[in-house]
């Protein structure tokens, strides 16, 4: 959804042409990824953060258009809304010390923004869900003047047919009627694009599904929405919600929502990944492009089309060099510091790579349903989460916590990383900060909680929230893991 869109309106002979280059490009597609040079190239790895444009009381400043005009660096892009901004983060070798690279890019372009924001009396900050935001941030006004963006929501909403219903029952209940996807933009996150060779991109894109719950579990980073208490990852159940245009019937008939974990195991190729999205999803905007003369054809339609279904995890494909087809992590959360966020990757990266040769065994026993089901839960409880999870040894599945898992399992993340030629200097670090995480407990989401619980011992919920950002983004900006972030409810 990145693409410039300069055309407004669409006709019916668009929908149908659009359709018939998805059908032309797909077998173009199914024949490419059989060439023997087809994703044979060295491995790399990239990312991106969306962040948030916060004022001096650390709530939501629409103030993109002036911090991008300042910033003048095509690596800032806009967001969805006017205060959301992305930084794209340039492509590194997988071999040697990839997160330690992107770690230092990206506190790099961080404090140039901080430079521009601070003339502005601006604070940028990376959060999964801003506390701080109100009813009135989510209404079509705070949407960035960007045609895309405007078009998606229309095309959504005329989809929807009534408003998106949004209803999240956590600790505290949120429920309320949106007439737009504004509220797209109050989920923010650290996208990694992962390269994988193409013979073992089905076992690593089932080793991402089998343990993403992991990884959502020990990252979460969303606890409030509007200023209550939600989900440990709100985002999950509000992004899902926000962009469901599904029609009643449509649900009778259990076609999948348009933000989902997946819709099965993989059982072929990625192929099937492209194939599933064009025989499953109405086509959201008929954006025709020209041909562009180049060694490889470059698919636009049909990766645009793909850029209308938020899957968790989602396969990239590249006409760059031998052309390959990578997957984008979208689940991780934005925050809490960059040391945090690679190390999330890290974690999830290795995990997938450290359980490939296992993961057909795994799939023997345990139906996606109970992959979906876990995601799910460890979205709604974090690290408190139990999962229903196959023991290989026994053939069974058994509900188990899920700290427990993941120290089971963090070993076999290292060995993920090694295999990936990834410096064992570089996996200790960043999985010592998960493993540091999980003895103490302490996720960037308990954090959260804990701290607004103890400022509203003294103020109200707002103004707790708001003492919590300030320490928030002080401990960000330091770059330090959350786990050693000050617990104020235990010092004072």
């Amino acid at each position: 959804m990145g693409q410039k869109i300069i055309q407004q309106h669409f006709s019916h002979a668009d929908f149908v042409q659009f359709r018939e280059r998805l059908v032309t490009q797909l077998a173009a597609l199914k024949k490419l990824i059989k060439q023997p040079t087809f994703g044979d190239e060295p491995l790399q790895l990239g990312a991106e953060l969306e962040l948030y444009l916060l004022d001096e009381n650390f709530k939501p400043a629409c103030a993109s258009d002036q911090v991008l005009a300042n910033l003048n660096d095509p690596l800032f892009q806009y967001e969805i809304n006017q205060y959301n901004i992305e930084l794209n983060l340039p492509a590194v070798a997988t071999q040697g010390r990839p997160f330690s690279a992107i770690e230092a890019k990206m506190l790099n372009k961080l404090s140039e923004l901080s430079k521009i924001t601070e003339q502005l009396d601006l604070l940028p900050l990376a959060i999964g869900i801003l506390p701080s935001l109100s009813r009135t941030d989510l209404d079509i006004d705070k949407m960035t003047d960007q045609l895309r963006y405007k078009l998606l929501s229309h095309q959504l909403s005329c989809a929807r047919g009534k408003p998106f219903h949004i209803d999240i029952h956590g600790e505290e209940t949120i429920e309320l009627n949106l007439t737009d996807v504004t509220a797209e933009g109050a989920n923010t996150s650290f996208q990694v694009h992962m390269m994988v060779p193409p013979d073992e991109f089905t076992k690593v894109y089932n080793a991402v599904l089998l343990t993403q719950p992991l990884v959502t579990a020990i990252a979460a980073n969303s606890p409030f929405f509007l200023s209550k208490r939600a989900w440990h990852e709100t985002r999950v159940a509000l992004l899902k919600q926000t962009l469901d245009c599904r029609l009643p019937e449509m649900n009778a008939h259990k076609l999948p929502a348009r933000v989902n974990l997946g819709c099965g195991w993989l059982k072929n190729d990625a192929w099937s990944l492209y194939a599933e999205a064009v025989a499953l999803y109405p086509i959201l905007l008929p954006y025709l492009t020209e041909d562009v003369d180049s060694q490889l054809p470059h698919f636009a339609e049909l990766n645009f089309h793909m850029g209308t279904i938020w899957s968790w995890n989602r396969p990239v494909y590249c006409p760059q060099g031998n052309g390959h087809i990578r997957i984008e992590l979208r689940a991780l959360p934005a925050g809490p510091s960059c040391i945090d966020m690679l190390a999330n990757a890290a974690f999830a990266i290795g995990l997938a790579y450290g359980l490939r040769d296992q993961i057909d065994d795994f799939m023997a026993i345990m139906p996606f349903d109970f992959a979906d089901y876990n995601f799910y839960r460890a979205a709604q409880s974090g690290i408190d989460a139990y999962l229903m999870w196959p023991d290989l040894h026994q053939f069974k599945l058994s509900q188990q916590a899920v700290g427990q898992i993941i120290r089971q399992y963090l070993p076999v993340a290292k060995q993920g990383l090694l295999a990936l030629k990834i410096e064992q200097a570089e996996a200790n670090k960043y999985l010592q900060i998960i493993e540091q995480r999980l003895e103490s407990g302490m996720t960037s989401a308990r954090w959260q909680l804990e701290t607004v619980k103890f400022f509203e011992q003294t103020q109200n919920r707002q103004q707790a929230c708001q003492q919590m950002l300030k320490l928030y983004a002080q401990f960000s900006n330091a770059n330090l893991p959350v786990e050693q972030w000050e617990r104020v409810w235990q010092s004072n």
